[in-house]
């Protein structure tokens, strides 16, 4: 079983039998990546890019936000049921690489007027934020970039 220092768990009194925790000086097992602050954070971002980009007409901006923003949270799933840290860490590197991408088409749509500086503004602190969370779970990972 792999162990990662970056999860969350608002409750553990009231865990399921899928949620398994082990508390131990603040250093936990996550058992399934849907606890991952990363992952929770992403989907959320990729919901509010999907409604922040329905109407627009160009077709294929927004359907490359659209594979960027899901990429971000598909790639920390799928890296999280590798059966290595270092798999793992990979695969945070791409998701951490989809946020990238995520920003500077954030960048555009606000130079395109596709969106106005305070959501762009917003949009982007919260790409970041996902951002730096990825790049904890990384380093948590003790895996270095080969």
């Amino acid at each position: 079983m792999i162990s990662y220092q970056y999860f969350t768990s608002n409750n553990e009194r009231h865990l399921s039998h899928y949620q398994i925790f082990i508390n131990l000086k603040r250093k936990m097992v996550v058992i399934k990546f849907e606890d991952l602050i990363a992952w929770q954070k992403a989907q959320d971002l990729a919901v509010i890019i999907y409604a922040s980009f329905k109407k627009l007409k160009d077709w294929g901006f927004r359907d490359q936000i659209y594979r960027a923003v899901i990429s971000i949270s598909n790639n920390i799933a799928e890296g999280f049921d590798r059966q290595s840290s270092k798999e793992f860490a990979r695969f945070l590197y791409f998701s951490l690489g989809s946020s990238s991408e995520v920003k500077s088409m954030l960048y555009l749509a606000k130079k395109l007027n596709y969106l106005d500086e305070i959501t762009t503004k917003r949009l982007v602190d919260q790409t970041s934020e996902i951002s730096k969370i990825i790049q904890g779970l990384i380093k948590s990972l003790g895996t270095r970039k080969q």
